[in-house]
């Protein structure tokens, strides 16, 4: 299973990088494609948040909730439970992690997600058995 971090999705929508759009359309559209595209109810929730940033190109909040329900319909949704919150102090504690990112990492631990794409991971290729990728490098 595969997931998405939120500035993957935005991107996807964001005129502004049209190479990085393209490159989160297509990655979008392999997971889609593959069925193995895991949506991550803290990127969700994000997702609405920073997509107000995009309303100057004329995405609207209305837009964004239909990319929610249209990605329901074909990845799997992962609400994490209680301990997803335990995960991620131990995460934080070991790899440095800030709590955002040591939250949506511990629910792909959580989710059995085998590789998380996000442009804000740098710094480790790998924990657990979740592989962390840039698709910009």
């Amino acid at each position: 299973m595969i997931a998405l971090d939120t500035n993957i999705l935005i991107y996807a929508r964001d005129p502004r990088y049209p190479q990085k759009q393209a490159q989160a359309r297509a990655l979008m559209q392999r997971i889609t494609t593959d069925n193995t595209g895991v949506l991550l109810w803290q990127v969700a929730c994000e997702y609405m948040a920073a997509s107000r940033k995009l309303t100057h190109f004329g995405f609207t909040a209305q837009i964004a909730w239909q990319n929610l329900q249209d990605l329901q319909l074909v990845w799997t949704i992962a609400i994490p439970s209680k301990h997803v919150l335990g995960e991620a102090s131990y995460l934080i504690s070991h790899y440095s992690l800030s709590f955002w990112d040591a939250i949506i990492i511990a629910a792909c631990l959580e989710a059995n997600v085998r590789q998380l794409y996000s442009e804000d991971l740098n710094m480790y290729s790998q924990i657990g058995n979740l592989q962390l990728i840039n698709p910009f490098i």
